[in-house]
């Protein structure tokens, strides 16, 4: 499967990966999600679309990050 693909603003292109993550303390396991800059990432999941409740949103300095979606 070929992930997610996005441009940044400064003509970058990053991919969507995702891993589990057990927490620390816990028996939780989560899902986190990561862009990367190789399609080829070996350390996680490729994502082939954003999920519906998040967003793609990029930093001042061009890095991209997926925040929760707004409710309403």
């Amino acid at each position: 499967m070929k992930p997610y693909a996005h441009t940044n603003s400064k003509g970058k292109t990053y991919y969507l990966f995702s891993r589990e993550q057990k927490l620390k303390n816990s028996d939780k396991t989560i899902t986190m999600y990561y862009f990367a800059k190789d399609p080829e990432n070996k350390k996680g999941t490729p994502v082939a679309k954003v999920p519906e409740d998040r967003v793609v949103s990029e930093t001042k300095t061009g890095l991209l990050v997926l925040k929760k979606r707004k409710a309403g």
